[in-house]
């Protein structure tokens, strides 16, 4: 009985470490985790982390495997002023050229004496590679790596002559650390070498103890890709990193690398910095910096870091839930998800994409680092396309549209900086350029805030790049309502960027009672011109915020009474020959063009000047615009038509131009022709890979589910609920999504009807719910939810 009862006990306790063993083992939803079932190949198949400063790209190798990474602040170049002295001298003869029908001559002047110097911007750099060696392990079965969004952990793991194997990769923003955790099932089973290296030529890597350490400094920018003028400038950006080997083995090193041998566990630790200080500033040291964030790590457990990772993670990353049904089919590989999607049209597919680019911005833009830029914070090359640097003719500004609507405000701070920094670069290009006051950026800046314009004088001359960028600054009070933020940040540069316009519009000769802008273009189509429509609906919505700003303010009310009369005169939209709404005052659109930009429907996304409801014919116009421009187009440009098809109210059209993106993207060359959709790892296809898409994607199908741009005549913000839901989505749940004025909503529905809707008001606000015409109205106290009835929207 005796030996009976030890039996009954052991068996017990093995059944119940089992149990607890199953536990552990994590039930992935599949809208929230990318999976597959062998290593990446390529780049655009591994799997991105980032803690917003740190990024890597794990590949799951399992012979050899690498994990490329990155830090935000590796930059070619050092601190640089691009403006063209004396510039402003010919600004008023490329107007009068362009009046004149001359654009051939004002190209060429426009390019020899109005450009940045360099003509181009510098580029955004790779920083390393963590290179292990697993000798053997070629063999391996089971496979399976994946991506948990629900964590922001990649991992990878196979079985090996009876041997489980497991890492586990995060970023952690708690920590600014990058952990690699390994570990077998068997006790001595675990054996590797690792080391690093980079792709500078600058770099040298050696061994202290336990720590693997690699220093250098950034490659020049390449000479054979400069453009025409000035030489660029020197790179002098240093950079360091140390990866810190903990394990229960055994450790040897040949100076250049760490043998672990007979271990069964393992953790990484790599910390990395530049002496990148700020754009004006390089005198940081990055060897310092390294040593300090491996100080604070010590004495801490890769349980501890994980969990402190994960709670940080989730307290943004939780805010919104978005259920919209799966089946068998959602339980595949992503690439075969993927494959299949125009076919199968999963509704859990676009559930995974949506939160997929909720945790793409987490991992690329936290409060004090650098914005995403064209590739988030991840880039593997040393000249990356368009240099990975920040194209704000659209492509930058789309990477924050899902910021405030996705219940990740904070993560607007990293853009807010950006603006602060180019308030202040602008205005010596406002003056050097111009002669004028306020400050203006054009359509591309870098790491070092240029504002000139670059390139060439048929696309680069677009001064109304701070301008969109300034509607940032408008949205993040708009939806968190504070004032001190719109005092003290935010209304002190619209007001500047606000003076440049007010002193730049002028009369046009044909119809002298309206102002329009140029030299300018329509983004990269029809080269440079006088009163482009984007430029015209960009400026009016600058005005407009910063007089409202000043009012909410109770400041500057003269200077605003100016500004109103400013923009009264502006150049009002047209509608052309086609029917279509004109590209420029000039009713010269080609019906054929189906150019990548639709520049002058901005006025319907991301403005709010044009929608059906209280413009119906300029609402058409556009209709007809988007048909001449096509449904295909650029990664980006599908994400954009996305957003404008759910302005116009039209679901099924909207989520036609998703299917046309989540596609298998097939080049990783520069394609400008109708070459858009996802890679493996549902990174965005220009191609190349341009991150904007995925953002741009996310903000798409929120606006089909709420849209909160509209106001009534009191000012007072429309939540329109389920204005733009496609027929193939018909049934599904979100929580936690936000409008402006301060409310955070969640609504189900079945049948494409309303079931039921809660709304959180966060500062107190009228609240105006609208659905299929009605307008239901409460008065609100801040923190208190309001559930609506279906019922009373049925008319």
């Amino acid at each position: 009985m005796k030996y009976q009862s030890i039996f009954t006990l052991v068996l017990c306790a093995l059944v119940l470490f089992s149990c607890n063993s199953k536990q552990t083992e994590k039930v992935l939803n599949p809208s929230l985790v990318l999976w597959y079932d062998k290593p990446a190949e390529n780049w655009t198949e591994a799997l991105p982390i980032g803690n917003g400063r740190l990024g890597a790209m794990v590949y799951g190798g399992t012979e050899k495997e690498t994990i490329q990474f990155n830090e935000e602040t590796l930059w070619t170049g050092q601190p640089h002023d691009y403006a063209n002295e004396g510039a402003y001298e010919v600004f008023p003869e490329l107007r009068d050229l362009l009046w004149e029908g001359k654009q051939t001559e004002a190209h060429k002047l426009g390019n020899e004496r109005f450009m940045s110097t360099p003509l181009g911007q510098l580029c955004y750099q790779p920083f390393g590679n963590i290179l292990l060696d697993l000798p053997g392990h070629e063999k391996a079965i089971n496979f399976k790596r994946q991506l948990d969004l629900e964590d922001a952990l990649a991992s990878v793991s196979y079985d090996l002559e009876g041997v489980s194997y497991k890492r586990q990769v995060l970023s952690s923003e708690p920590d600014q650390v990058i952990i690699v955790q390994m570990e077998a099932s068997e006790k001595g089973a675990l054996g590797f070498g690792v080391t690093m290296d980079s792709p500078h030529e600058r770099y040298e890597v050696s061994v202290d103890g336990n720590v693997v350490i690699i220093r250098g400094r950034a490659n020049n920018y390449p000479s054979d890709k400069y453009k025409k003028g000035a030489a660029y400038p020197e790179s002098k950006v240093t950079f360091e990193a140390r990866l810190k080997v903990i394990t229960d083995g055994k450790l040897v090193s040949d100076g250049k690398s760490i043998i672990v041998k007979e271990a069964q566990k393992a953790t990484l630790q790599l910390v990395a910095a530049t002496s990148f200080v700020n754009y004006n500033d390089i005198s940081g040291n990055p060897s310092k910096l390294c040593k300090s964030y491996l100080e604070k790590l010590e004495g801490k457990s890769f349980k501890t870091i994980k969990q402190k990772h994960v709670e940080d993670y989730q307290a943004l990353f939780g805010r919104v839930e978005l259920e919209l049904g799966k089946s068998e089919i959602s339980n595949r590989t992503t690439n075969e998800r993927l494959a299949t999607f125009k076919q199968d049209e999963d509704p859990d597919m676009v559930a995974l994409l949506f939160q997929y680019g909720r945790y793409l911005l987490i991992s690329s833009s936290r409060s004090g680092t650098q914005p995403a830029n064209l590739q988030g914070i991840w880039n593997d090359k040393i000249y990356p396309a368009w240099d990975s640097k920040y194209t704000i003719n659209i492509n930058t500004e789309m990477n924050y549209w899902p910021a405030e609507i996705t219940n990740l405000s904070e993560l607007s701070d990293p853009i807010i900086g950006l603006i602060e920094d180019l308030s202040e670069t602008g205005k010596n290009i406002a003056k050097e350029h111009y002669n004028l006051n306020g400050w203006v950026t054009h359509h591309n800046t870098d790491i070092w805030r240029g504002s000139a314009p670059i390139n060439n004088a048929n696309h680069g001359v677009w001064p109304v790049g701070g301008a969109w960028l300034s509607q940032h600054l408008w949205w993040h009070y708009q939806f968190s309502g504070d004032k001190e933020y719109l005092k003290n940040r935010a209304y002190p540069i619209l007001k500047e960027a606000s003076r440049f316009f007010a002193e730049y519009l002028v009369a046009d000769p044909n119809n002298p009672d309206w102002l329009v802008s140029g030299p300018s273009n329509s983004p990269e189509n029809g080269g440079m011109v006088m009163a482009p429509s984007m430029d015209h609906q960009i400026i009016r919505n600058l005005l407009a915020n910063t007089i409202e700003a000043a009012n909410v303010l109770g400041v500057d009310a003269d200077f605003a009474k100016m500004l109103a009369e400013k923009r009264a005169k502006i150049a009002p939209n047209q509608i052309g020959q086609y029917g279509q709404l004109q590209e420029w005052l000039e009713d010269r659109d080609d019906p054929k063009n189906e150019h990548r930009h639709v520049s002058h429907l901005w006025g319907l996304h991301p403005g709010n000047e044009i929608h059906p409801l209280t413009t119906p014919e300029l609402a058409e116009a556009c209709k007809v615009t988007l048909s001449h421009r096509g449904d295909g187009g650029t990664g980006w440009s599908r994400a954009w038509k996305i957003n404008f098809w759910a302005r116009l109210l039209d679901g099924d059209h909207s989520f036609l131009l998703l299917k046309n993106l989540m596609v298998p993207a097939l080049s990783q060359q520069t394609n400008y022709n109708h070459k858009g959709g996802l890679y493996n790892n549902l990174f965005d296809a220009h191609p190349p890979f341009q991150i904007d898409g995925n953002f741009g994607a996310t903000s798409g199908i929120t606006e089909m589910l709420l849209q909160s741009h509209l106001r009534d005549e009191n000012g007072d913000y429309f939540q329109d609920i389920l204005p733009a839901l496609p027929s193939l989505l018909a049934n599904g749940k979100v929580s936690g999504i936000k409008g402006r004025g301060g409310f955070e909503i969640s609504i189900e529905w079945e049948n494409a009807k309303l079931v039921s809707l809660d709304v959180k008001s966060l500062l107190g606000n009228k609240l105006l719910v609208r659905k299929n015409g009605k307008v239901i109205a409460k008065e609100t106290e801040a923190g208190e939810i309001y559930s609506i009835n279906a019922d009373d929207f049925v008319r």
